[in-house]
């Protein structure tokens, strides 16, 4: 089965540190990642610089980085006036974002979720009226830090209600890294008999080590989209404890050896990891990376 990745580190996996990286280094970072053969890269987000300072500079780095035909560049949008920052600097999707948890959303966006969708009814509107594709983000789909676990009946509801804003993908979030595949497996036969599988992405953190358990769940149960983040960096600022995304390093080579077909080239996504680890100054968290950089020369695809 064919999988479609999409790239999270510029925006997801950048947003929780508190380096502050130089725009250049931004930019290489995703024109590295560009190399590499992704569908789809998240590159950044237009959101207040109060915050999430990092991505302050977001039209700076969509208008310095080199696009790639075959490459959609997208950003996350949380209201109209971060809309009309995308449109100006020609972002080719964006994404929205809401939680399963109340609480959750309340201390991310300080809205209800309700109130967090009617908040972005509008973006989402304008955005397809230019035929700008629309994802959106359902955070802590099984755990939240405030308050447990989550039925995955809230997460089906507000699945359910991003459709009918007109989004075309809902990306399914365990932001602190707590689920196992019991609990994917559990949501993912409920939300699939009100969400075509084709719509979903499955969005892994890796706090608990159970990320790629949690991939090859969710592949079995057919479904064919993740987000990953090269070298497993990010966490998320509002959700404490919660540690990076899946690596992309493991995630292609968990899936490629149970037989999926992926774009991104494991070799270039290590380069431009290798670039990210030497900005930020510290090792990244990918068993991957550390397994081939110990390997003995030829034994790489062993």
């Amino acid at each position: 089965m064919k999988v479609r990745v999409t790239e999270v580190g510029p925006r997801d996996g950048l947003q929780n540190e508190s380096r502050i990286l130089a725009t250049e280094t931004k930019v290489r970072f995703v024109d590295a990642l560009s190399e590499a053969g992704y569908e789809e890269i998240e590159v950044s987000a237009f959101v207040s610089p109060e915050r999430v300072p990092q991505l302050q500079d977001a039209e700076e780095v969509f208008q310095r980085i080199q696009r790639r035909g075959s490459t959609l560049y997208s950003a996350l949008v949380p209201n109209e006036r971060g809309l009309e920052r995308a449109l100006r600097a020609k972002v080719g999707k964006i994404a929205v974002f809401t939680a399963a948890s109340e609480t959750f959303n309340r201390k991310n966006v300080n809205a209800s979720i309700a109130e967090s969708i009617e908040r972005f009814r509008p973006v989402v509107s304008a955005a397809l009226e230019d035929s700008i594709p629309v994802r959106g983000y359902v955070s802590t789909a099984f755990w939240c830090p405030y308050e447990g676990k989550i039925a995955p009946e809230r997460v089906v509801e507000v699945a359910r209600e991003l459709l009918e804003l007109g989004v075309d993908e809902i990306s399914i979030g365990d932001t602190i890294g707590k689920a196992v595949p019991s609990e994917v497996m559990a949501l993912l036969d409920r939300l699939l008999d009100h969400v075509d599988q084709d719509r979903i992405t499955m969005h892994f953190h890796d706090t608990y080590g159970t990320a790629i358990a949690n991939v090859l769940t969710s592949y079995e149960r057919g479904i064919a989209s993740f987000d990953s983040s090269a070298g497993g960096v990010g966490g998320c600022p509002f959700a404490p404890g919660a540690a990076g995304n899946v690596a992309t390093e493991d995630l292609i080579w968990a899936l490629t050896r149970t037989g999926a077909l992926l774009k991104p080239d494991l070799d270039r996504v290590r380069a431009a990891s290798d670039l990210l680890a030497s900005a930020l100054g510290r090792p990244l968290r990918s068993r991957v990376r550390e397994a081939l950089s110990g390997a003995p020369s030829g034994a790489k695809e062993a």
